[in-house]
């Protein structure tokens, strides 16, 4: 029976460990469609524009990428391979892993499989809760990630992001709550709030968040490439089954007529 429990718990020390460092802000859900081509071409485009400096895919192949999103290899090559490789070469960072170190203290992480390490709620809501920090080294914290050691690349696009208090409306049970008389939205001083500085950034608020859910969603295939195929080769069962099952009950009736 020790010995038992002994398997159990390191077995189950990393998801426990995992959810503690997870714990934190409320994550805001998010819908990942990875049958959309149109949100993971941009997504492909994000991640080696702002992602590939530093971090690598290396269990993805561009030959695979271009084929899976429709890309011409042609223009895989011309438009998203900025470090000399070949279309069926793994998808590497070009920084040297001592670099890495020197700059960062560690070397950035693969991103191949981080949406099923993650979650895409928990990459969603970290790639957009970068705030100014002075305190910390790169100048920014995170909320779902505190004292991360990571600068905010789509500082550009998103502007420059601020926490503070402000004013917000009182929420119970996923309901906003109003004043019973007149009507008018009850609110409360949140100090946790963040705030994009106006025009500091290229996108609006709504085209960033969709920016970094196409991002999100370009991970999450990459964590499965074969989902899709599995999904599709699952229906093809599903129907075969049906179809034998018909046959099945149409040559049990067949054998047991006589019987009754």
């Amino acid at each position: 029976m020790k010995k038992l429990l002994a398997v159990f718990m390191l077995v189950a020390l990393p998801v426990l460990s995992l959810a503690t460092e997870q714990g934190g802000p409320e994550l805001e859900s998010v819908d990942i469609d990875v049958s959309d081509r149109i949100a993971l071409q941009d997504g492909a485009r994000t991640f080696v524009n702002y992602c590939m400096g530093c971090h690598s895919a290396k269990f993805q192949r561009y030959e695979r990428v271009a084929d899976d999103l429709g890309i011409p290899h042609e223009l895989m090559l011309d438009k998203l391979v900025f470090t000399g490789a070949k279309i069926g070469d793994h998808m590497l960072t070009g920084m040297q892993p001592a670099d890495a170190k020197t700059w960062f203290g560690a070397a950035p992480p693969d991103l191949t499989l981080v949406a099923r390490v993650r979650g895409t709620d928990w990459l969603y809501g970290y790639l957009r809760s970068f705030y100014e920090d002075p305190a910390r080294p790169w100048g920014v914290n995170n909320k779902v990630f505190p004292n991360v050691g990571m600068p905010n690349v789509l500082v550009g696009l998103q502007g420059r992001q601020v926490i503070g208090c402000k004013q917000v409306q009182v929420v119970e049970d996923d309901k906003k709550q109003y004043d019973p008389l007149t009507g008018v939205p009850l609110t409360h001083e949140a100090c946790d709030q963040l705030t994009i500085v106006p025009k500091t950034g290229t996108l609006t608020e709504e085209q960033f968040d969709e920016k970094v859910k196409n991002l999100v969603t370009f991970l999450a295939y990459s964590a499965n490439p074969v989902k899709l195929q599995h999904q599709r080769i699952g229906t093809y069962v599903l129907l075969y089954l049906a179809v034998l099952f018909i046959f099945a009950y149409l040559l049990k009736r067949e054998y047991w007529k006589d019987v009754h």
